[in-house]
């Protein structure tokens, strides 16, 4: 029986193990019902995002293969091409995993890791720099944005940060980022919204209190300096050694495996109670222009050496996330700038392409296999490239509003445009929440009127109680005219704006209260 048929049947007559914690607390509360506190224990701010980014355009022919596509595919890439015989065949479906992919594999037919087709977007660009902007971003290809996809989505749960912040409701790092640098990706509108963990040897480093030995020199001791200015300006690292502490005994992971070590990290500060939404993990150099396969064996080569690490990697961490009973909280993408060439060059490798697919992983991601496989053609040339199915935008839309429990409204603000809602979650994590705050999100709380509008336009509202702000965000999400900033009683109000010096175009309304944010599209004739 899979997995998640088990859970299915398994939950008409018991509690889901996974929740039971918050159940055992919570079924002493009076009023509460254990079927509602074991409902809230999967409800809105208990997800975590984590974010695989698989450096350098990984080549989606040879990591998910159309079996309907052999022929034309093998004479292609005759250089590169995996034997048929090889390939690690998903029951129902008609793909083939790369043969080094036997841990993703076992999660398929769990039915905890999901294949989204053709994932790309119009117009490729196929710089390596400018290409991972516009996926960190969520941008289109001919706009230019500064501020990450991720980083939206936190501004619109934490506003204000970083002034007040950590503060009582929220005393941890908003994101955590593990690199030797910030990424766009949680770059926020005004500020970034994530702390950046340096590698895994400055996290034990900061755990265990060690510092790295500095010569005894007068350098060294302007180093030593340097590192205690760098320690005492991260406000939240006393939070992360805490967690760090706190977190029961982990399963092991793969030994010398750079992305293994990285989501042993994550996966230890969830279990230690850190309440970071979103962690941003990366690996790898997929930019396999030469010797990506051994000659005289594709199925070994460099390629081939990181799809299995990160197979490894990951199914490690899916295996210590229900160890610590906490794998129905965290859902993974991976994804990539863009993908390879269809046909393959004389360097035994191949060069930047367009669409490939991505995959989705944890306990609640819906499975299967989600898009067609793309065509090849007979006679392929340089110039063919694959076609795109899936806005990449359309994933992060669906991962926001069906993991994170963003309304479609907010979604669209932040993602600068209405996108495709795909099937990504099985959803159970959206239909109860036990805080009035989340469920004032759920409520519309804002609409304008007349809507389009040649100019004056009455905006109604409803406030929680306490200072409430009103402002028009263009469609890069920017504010461009406040409305009213005032401390306004629980309830219904109204004010009027006059849009008349505007030009034509899409806007949105914001309002802002506390951690609520909602916005209405608004029409400017």
């Amino acid at each position: 029986m899979k997995r998640r048929s088990f859970l299915s049947n398994a939950a008409k007559g018991v509690v889901i193990p996974s929740l039971m914690g918050k159940m055992g607390m919570n079924a002493l509360v009076p009023g509460l019902s254990p079927w509602a506190s074991a409902m809230s224990a999967a409800g809105d701010g208990d997800q975590v995002l984590v974010l695989v980014y698989l450096n350098g355009g990984n080549d989606g022919l040879n990591t998910v293969v159309p079996l309907d596509q052999l022929s034309n595919l093998n004479s292609s890439r005759p250089l590169v091409a995996l034997p048929d015989a090889s390939l690690l065949r998903l029951e129902g479906t008609n793909v083939g995993l790369h043969p080094s992919l036997v841990e993703f594999k076992e999660l398929f037919d769990e039915n905890r890791l999901q294949i989204i087709q053709n994932v790309g977007y119009p117009d490729q660009n196929f710089s390596h720099f400018r290409s991972t902007d516009i996926w960190m971003s969520g941008s289109s290809s001919d706009e230019l944005v500064t501020s990450g996809w991720a980083g939206r989505y936190l501004d619109e749960e934490f506003p204000g940060y970083p002034f007040d912040y950590p503060n009582e409701s929220m005393t941890d790092p908003l994101a955590i980022e593990i690199g030797y640098g910030s990424s766009l990706m949680l770059q926020g509108p005004s500020s970034n919204m994530g702390m950046v963990i340096q590698d895994p040897s400055w996290f034990y480093n900061l755990v265990n209190n060690v510092e790295d030995p500095a010569p005894d020199t007068p350098a060294g001791d302007r180093l030593r300096f340097v590192r205690l200015v760098a320690r005492q300006s991260q406000q939240y690292g006393t939070v992360v050694r805490d967690a760090a502490d706190a977190a029961p005994a982990q399963l092991d992971y793969p030994e010398n495996n750079r992305l293994a070590e990285q989501l042993k990290i994550v996966s230890r500060l969830i279990a230690g109670g850190l309440k970071t939404r979103v962690y941003v993990v990366s690996y790898g150099q997929f930019d396999t222009h030469d010797m990506q396969v051994e000659i005289g064996n594709t199925t070994e080569g460099s390629h081939a050496y990181q799809l299995m690490q990160v197979s490894q990697a990951i199914k490690a961490f899916m295996d210590d996330l229900d160890h610590l009973n906490i794998g129905d909280r965290v859902m993974g993408m991976t994804f990539s700038e863009f993908g390879r060439r269809i046909i393959s060059n004389a360097s035994y490798g191949t060069d930047h392409g367009s669409a490939a697919p991505l995959f989705l992983f944890g306990n609640q991601v819906a499975g299967g296999v989600l898009g067609d496989n793309p065509e090849i053609p007979r006679n392929a040339t340089y110039a063919d490239n694959l076609e795109m199915q899936y806005d990449f935008r359309s994933v992060y839309a669906s991962i926001m509003h069906q993991w994170l429990c963003l309304d479609e409204s907010t979604v669209g603000s932040l993602m600068m445009g209405d996108f495709e809602q795909l099937s990504v979650s099985t959803g159970i994590n959206c239909l109860t929440s036990s805080t009035s705050e989340a469920s004032a999100k759920k409520k519309l709380l804002v609409s304008a009127s007349p809507n389009p509008t040649p100019g004056l336009t009455k905006i109604d509202f409803e406030s929680q109680g306490g200072i409430l702000e009103l402002s028009i965000l263009d469609l890069s999400g920017r504010s461009i005219r406040p409305i009213v900033k005032s401390v306004f009683p629980k309830g219904k109000h109204t004010t009027m704006i006059d849009l008349t010096m505007l030009p034509s175009g899409n806007y949105f309304v914001l309002l802002r209260q506390e951690r609520i944010r909602q916005t209405a599209k608004l029409v400017k004739l």
